[in-house]
Parts: structure tokens; sequence; C-alpha cells
């Protein structure tokens, strides 16, 4: 089947490229100087449609495949230049024709050939004409963006744009839902797209934006057609399953409200079968916008999670998900100078997963397998999600902005997982019965103030702070025939061991620096920081056992209980030197800490107190206008949190105890990093590479010890520095119009040094991840996407590969039907074929919808080949693991759309 289709595109190519000739040039301006990114568009005379486009090069160079025997209107426009029409009469012969155009200081004629025109660029921005790449078979936003040019979109709904993460989604300018591009790409309907706008180097702040560096801040903005605007629009979609024993349904309404006033966003999806609108990771990620506060600051304090490892579903795959789910966006400006916006997300969902596992614990140094565990367990999952944000901003002048915004999140949590164990130690085998029950209801109010003020030309002022509240409580329970561990007081005399722990942990974490900019000349700036990061934690648990008889036995030896106050202050003052010389910004900077941190246990305080000097730098070469290399160095000073303190025992599962160290000291971390990008909008080429290696010194590490496959473990600091390097590349283009491809590899190899069982060990990993795709987009044919994936995971000198060729065929045909198919097959093996598991995943829709009409009938259906699991892998540095995970059978659905 994978040559059948090469084949075909292969053939549609050579047919497409007998029936063109090509028209080339240069365009230049009235002193003979090439034009790089004029735009040049052909109107077919005869249909009045747009044949072909294209935007110079750094030479003035455009090239147009052109129909022979044609008359066009060949136009082209700069900004600033007064645009000019050619006409062109084709033959079956090549065509040179050099053009020159005329300074002007009105720019109509321009902006309304921009306006026509598929793909444009203006200054940092680049605007993509959605029509221009529609086929009639796209829904949602993912659908356009996936055939952009220099765009990608991952099953996940994040948004790649030139290789950079965009991490802010906007629709006429106004927030949708900030922080994560998901809700907006799966839910934003397609017809209502007009222009999609990519802004590069973008700040949410217009006052630091001269003086800051944004090279790394990618945001995308949707304009919408003129009939969206000041309407209500979206659609209310309702369906059933059919030809299945048990009732699956699908209700999903969203509505948009857009004028210049005010917005609002309205989400709901109800449904039984996998549709996940928001996972417990995008919950994670929900964040608001770029907040990077400390970015320059050299210190690193991250607050952990205490989660509870409650097991996370690849995707939408799972044996069985039913989700409840709400969201509601809006922005409102109460004048010209103050906006309102804000969002509430609602989640609610049961989740049953069924996996059978087998994790090797491997010997020191050595891919032996020093013991194996193999299990089969059932989660039956409940969590509910709430999330809520309120922003203010107000902006009286071009010289002041104060914003402030605050983020609470809560959510309740529990899983329950019986599963069979078997632990095979010295060739003996043990199986068990092992029931789990977890529980979580944490919360968090995040805070952010920010302050700027242009006092004059010369001087900058930006005031910023940051406050976390959070509070964890995670519960845990394990009932076993085993006896875990040998805990102090524990009765070991019972028929089952049942064990429970209780963790409170609170956070109060405040982040504040006043940044002045001075500048020195219209290219360099000096920036001083006065910066502090004050945080307070306090870690309290406990354990106990339940005997046969309901009694209960108080594990409370100080040994298996924790009460833990720990502060931790980072007073700083930092100064930076930026300067634009030629095609070069140079942005050196040092900062100077004084830490202080005391942990107070066991009756007794251990204080830490010193100063560092961390150094920084930042260089960007410029070689043209989309072409640049930006290395970027820094020295970080890490620091645990109270999580790796507590010095009483803690669970992190029936088979893992651990225990933390108060005399820990902070790791440092040096790291350097190379990007190169380059995007050419005379042939649409899009080439990305990224360089990352870093090296930690007296990295956390961890120090385990294993009897059979219970592991018990503490921190310490390791005399072994661990390194890391890593690479990302791709390769993508457009051509003909109609066909885009790319090719793209990740790699990531990691150095690990622990102690395991007394003996120091060292670990190397090495992933590697390689994709070829090709795809066309025609307006009256069917348009195909083939590619291939291949992962390899090399852990311990255990090598494991995932074969992943898939493709993609959608048609819009008698204008009326949309057919859209996905097919994927994973071929998932082991160098020494041990494992060795095929599968496959195929989906299928078909539309009916009326030209014209408010209806929409799909029949759409999702495993078709029912497929009944797939496969994973991970290393741990001590350990490798290969899970299957049960998914959900094959499911028709019937539904009806109404577009409002």
């Amino acid at each position: 089947m994978k040559n059948i289709f090469l084949v075909t595109l292969f053939l549609v190519s050579s047919i497409s490229l007998s029936q063109t000739i090509k028209l080339e040039g240069i365009i230049s301006d009235s002193k003979a100087l090439p034009i790089e990114m004029a735009n040049v568009m052909a109107v077919n005379q005869a249909t009045k449609g747009m044949d072909s486009y294209g935007i110079t090069n750094d030479k003035g160079k455009y090239s147009l495949n052109l129909k022979p025997n044609t008359t066009y209107s060949i136009k082209i426009s700069f900004l600033g230049m007064q645009g000019k029409e050619v006409e062109i009469v084709t033959t079956t012969v090549n065509i040179n024709k050099n053009i020159s155009l005329e300074d002007s200081a009105v720019e109509l004629d321009g902006v309304e050939i921009i306006r026509e025109m598929p793909v444009s660029i203006k200054g940092d921005t680049i605007v993509y004409n959605a029509d221009s790449f529609k086929s009639g078979t796209e829904r949602k936003l993912e659908d356009v963006l996936k055939k952009l040019p220099g765009v990608e979109v991952n099953a996940d709904g994040e948004v790649e744009v030139e290789g950079k993460k965009v991490t802010k989604l906007m629709v006429e300018g106004k927030d949708f839902f900030d922080g994560d591009t998901k809700l907006g790409v799966k839910n934003i309907p397609a017809d209502a797209i007009d222009k999609v706008q990519v802004l590069r180097n973008f700040n949410e702040n217009s006052i630091l934006k001269s003086v800051e560096n944004n090279q790394d801040n990618v945001a995308m903005n949707i304009k919408l057609k003129s009939g969206k605007k000041n309407f209500w629009f979206g659609d209310l979609t309702a369906g059933i399953g059919v030809g299945m024993l048990d009732s699956r349904y699908l209700i999903n309404p969203k509505l948009f409200y857009y004028n210049p006033k005010y917005s609002i966003n309205l989400i709901t999806n109800f449904n039984n079968i996998g549709e996940l609108p928001l996972t417990i990771q995008d919950y994670m990620k929900l964040t608001g916008g770029f907040r990077g506060l400390m970015a320059k600051g050299g210190s690193s304090f991250n607050v952990s999670s205490n989660d509870l490892g409650i097991s996370l579903m690849r995707n939408n795959r799972a044996k069985e998900i039913e989700t409840q789910f709400g969201a509601a966006n809006f922005s409102y400006n109460v004048n010209k100078a103050w906006t309102l916006s804000g969002f509430g997300i609602i989640s609610s969902s049961l989740t049953n997963l069924e996996t059978i596992s087998q994790t090797n614990i491997l010997a020191p140094n050595s891919s032996e397998i020093q013991s194996t565990e193999n299990r089969k367990e059932f989660a039956n999952q409940k969590s509910n999600l709430g999330m809520f944000k309120l922003s203010s901003s107000y902006k009286p002048s071009t010289d002041f902005q104060f914003d402030y915004d605050v983020l609470t999140k809560v959510s309740k949590q529990q899983e329950d997982a019986p599963s069979v164990r078997e632990s095979i130690v010295d060739n003996i085998s043990t199986t068990e019965m092992v029931n789990t029950a977890k529980k979580q209801e944490p919360i968090s109010v995040n805070q952010n103030l920010s302050l700027f003020y242009t006092a004059s030309e010369k001087n900058i002022f930006a005031v910023e702070m940051q406050h976390l509240y959070q509070e964890e409580d995670p519960f845990y329970n394990a009932n076993l025939k085993s006896k875990p561990f040998n805990l102090a007081g524990y009765d070991s005399g019972q028929q089952r061991n049942d064990i429970t722990q209780n963790r409170f942990v609170k956070t109060s974490k405040l982040d504040a620096k006043v940044d002045y900019f001075y500048m020195l000349t219209p290219k360099s700036n000096i920036n001083v920081t006065f910066g502090n990061t004050y945080s307070y934690q306090n870690f309290n648990s406990s354990m106990y056992q339940i005997l046969d008889n309901q009694t209960i036995n108080k594990l409370d030896n100080t040994v298996n209980k924790n009460d833990v106050n720990y502060n931790f202050n980072d007073a700083f003052l930092g100064l930076h030197y930026k300067i634009l010389t030629g095609k070069f910004t140079f942005t050196p900077g040092i900062s100077v800490h004084g830490y202080h941190m005391t942990n107070q246990q066991l009756g007794t305080d251990f204080n830490q107190n010193f100063s560092r000097i961390l150094p920084d730098l930042l260089a960007i070469y410029q070689i043209k206008k989309a072409e640049s290399l930006t290395y970027n160095f820094s020295y970080t000073n890490s620091f645990t949190d109270i999580n790796q303190l507590a010095e009483g025992y803690v669970f992190s599962n029936y088979n893992s105890l651990r225990k933390g160290s108060r005399t820990l000291e902070n790791a440092t971390a040096r790291q350097h990093s190379l990007r190169y990008f380059k995007y050419n909008m005379f042939n649409l080429e899009n080439i990305t590479a990224f360089l990352t290696y870093s090296k930690r010194i007296d990295a956390v590490k961890t120090k385990a010890f294993y009897d059979g496959v219970n592991q018990s473990s503490s921190p310490y600091n390791s005399d072994f520095a661990d390194e890391t390097f890593s690479g990302s590349g791709s390769y993508g283009r457009s051509f003909l119009k109609n066909y885009k491809a790319s090719f793209s590899a990740n790699i990531n190899w990691s150095l690990f040094n622990n102690i395991q069982n007394n003996v120091l060990s060292t670990n190397e990993s090495f992933t590697q991840s390689y994709t070829l795709k090709a795809s066309t987009n025609y307006k009256k044919l069917p348009n195909l996407e083939v590619g291939y994936n291949i992962v390899i995971n090399d852990y311990a000198n255990s090598v494991y590969y995932t074969d992943r060729p898939f493709a993609k065929l959608d048609y819009y045909f008698l204008n009326s039907f949309s057919l859209v198919t996905e097919y994927e097959f994973y071929h998932y093996y082991n160098t020494e074929k041990s494992v060795n598991n095929e599968y496959d995943f195929l989906s299928a829709s078909l539309i009916y919808q009326k030209k014209g009409s408010k209806f929409e009938y799909k029949i759409s259906g999702t495993n078709l080949l029912n497929t009944k699991s797939l496969n994973d892998d991970s290393f741990s540095q001590f350990s490798t693991r290969t899970s299957q995970y049960t998914v959900q059978p094959r499911y028709l659905i019937l539904s009806l759309k109404y577009n409002i």
C-alpha cells in the first residue's frame, strides 16, 4: 500500500509538471536594487482565479508555474512601493520578465494584493490566507493549520511554527484560553477563519519589546471572516453509537461571539467514545501566556509535585473513557485603556485502564537482569478538575502598563487499582494479588502582578511579582500478601499487609524583581535587576497499619513520619548589556546571589548560607531577514524543594520506599544551546536545527537498595557529573502550489550516575526519532498524506524499535460530501525479538452537508480494525519497563451538527 501511495504521488506530480510553464524574473526598485519578499501573484483573466503566487528571495527573484496558452494579470506588491500589474500571455515556452516598482507613500494597492496572497510577510508577522489552503474537508482550526507551510500540529494539539512552540493563541487579538493551544485548534470552526497570523518575536508588553530578547516567543492570532463578527457563531453536535451492544453518545455544543468591545467563547463536550477535550497533562500545562519571571536570574527553585503517580492514558487510548467538560472564556474592553479577560474550565472523567507490564531491575553497570516484576493492573479512575482565571490589563498610554491576573486550580482525583503481581528473584517466582487506592485534592492559587513604565526615551522601569500558594494532600493505601518493608513498629504476623500513608504539603512562594533599562544608544542598553525569591514549605506525613482484626497500628516512630518546615531565600543583583552591531546581537550578563536556607525537623534547625556569581550569554547572528543563528549559555544553580529534605520514610508505591536528606546541597548546571533557523518564502522552504548540551555538577541523585523487586532509596549529591546532549532538526517545503514535504529528526543522549546496592552505577540512554512525510493540497482532487516514523530507544544496551508508517486521505466531492480516513501501522520490537508486536489503527468519517445548508450529517468510525492494545517502553535509570495497554474497541457514531 505504501508503494502505491508513493507511485500515485509521483504520477500526479509528473502530470502537473507537464502541464505548466515557468514565468521567472527579478523584481527591483527604481534604483535597480533587488527587492526581497515582494509579493507576486498570477490571476487568470478567464477564470478570475489565482493560478500561482510567489515571494521574491534575497536576490529579488520570483518564479511562477503557469498554464500554457493563457492570459494572466501579474500583480506585484511591496509595502512602501506602488503596486503594479503586468499582462502576460503564455505559450508553451518559459518566460523571463524583470519588473521594477516605484517608491510611494501610499500603500493601499500593496495591502489589497497582500490580502489576496496565500502567504505574506510583514516584519515579524507571517500571514496565511486560510481559504488558499482549504480543500473543503476541514472542520476545525487544526485541519487548516496542518496544511500551512512551516506549521506543525501534534496529536496533543500543540502547534509549532519554524520549530518553535506557539504558547499563546488569540482570536481577533483577544486571548483564547491563554497558556495552551489545544482548546483552540480542536474547537474553532474552520469555516470562520479568514487569516492565520503568526507573530514571531512576540512580547505581550510593547514597552519591553525593544529592550528584551523575544526570539523564542511565538504567538498566533486568528482573524475571522466578516460574517462571523458581531454575530454568534459555532455549532451544536449530537451523536449516538450504531451497531453496538452498549450505548455510546456524543453531545458537543460550541458557541463564539466577537466584536470590538467584548468576546465570549463557550465549549462543552459530553461523551463516552474517548474524546478528551482536556487531559490531566493539559490541565497541568494551562498556566497562562509567557511566564519567565526569573528566567535571567540564574537560580532554579521549582516546586515539585506530590501527585501519586496516578496512571495517565496515552492520548485518548484507554479501555473505557467517559467525559463531561465545560469551558467559558471572555474578554471585555472596559474602555480604551482597560481590558478584563478570563476563563473557567470544569472537567469530570471516568476512566478504566487495563495494563500488562514487565519491569526488569538491572544489575549495576550492566544490562543483566537482576530481578523482574510482571504486573497485570486494572485501574479505575475518577477525576474532577476545575480551573479559573481572571486577568486585568490597564494601559492608559504607550508609556505605562499595569497587569494583574489570578489563576486558581482545584481537583479531586481517585484511583482504585487491583493487580496481579509476579516477582521473579533468583529464578524463583512469587505471585500475589495487590490492591492500591490513591486519592488527592490539591489546590493552588497563582497570582501575577506587573507594572511597566517608560520614564523617558532612555529610562524604562519594570516591576514584576508572582505568588504561588499550594496545598497537596495525597492519600495512599496498599493491601498485599507480602511484607513490603521492615518498618519500625510494624506487625508482620498478619494474613494481609494493609498499610496507609497520609501526606500534607503546603507551599507559599513569592518571586519579585525590579528591572531598570537604560538606553545607551538606539541599538544598545544596560539592564539592572534587583530580585528576590522566597519560599516557605511545610511537609507532614504519617503511616498506619490496619491489622486483620481491623484495629489500627499507628506507626508513629520518628522514622515513619515527617513534620518539616523549610525556608528558602535567594536575593540577587543582575547586570546585562545588550548591543546590536551589524547583523549581530550580544547580551552578556552576570547575576550575584546570596542564598539562605533553613530546614526544621527532628527538633533541630539546619542552615546553609553562601553567595555565588552566575554568568550568562545570548548571541544572535541575523544572517538574513528570515535566517538566524542563536547561541545561548547559562550557568544555573538548582535547588531541591522540601520533598527531598524530609528524612522520614515516604511511600512512592507499595514496592518503593524513600527518605530524604536534610543536608542536600544545590546542584550547578552549565548549558550550551545553538539554534539555526531559515524560512525561505521564495520556495516556502523551512529549516530548523537545535542542539543543546548540559552538564550537571553535584546533582541530586538516588542511592537505591533493591531487595528483590522492592526499592528503598535516599537522595545524595553525586561527585560525578550527569550529561545530556539533545538535538532536533527539520526540513520542509511546499512546491508546485499543491505539494508539501518534510523530514524531521530528534535525538537525545543522557549519562546518569547513581548508587545501586552500594555500587556506583553509570547508565546511558539514547533515543532517536525520525519522521518523513509528504502531502498534497488540491481543491478538487483527493488529497493524500503519507509518512513514516521510526523511534529507537536504547536503554542500558536494550534496544526497542517502533516502526510507524501512516497515511491520511481526505476528499471533498460532489460539492456536498467529505471523506476523511486515517491509518497508522505499528511494529514494536526489540533487538532480540523477545518483544515483537504489530498493531494498527484505522479511522474514517463520511460527512454530507449540502452547500448553504446549516445541517451536517456524519457517520464516523474509530478503531475500525478493532485493535485490542498498544505498546510502550520506558527507562528509570535502574530498570527498563515495557507495557501493553488495552484500548477502546471499534465505535461507529452517527451524528448531526447544526451550524449557527
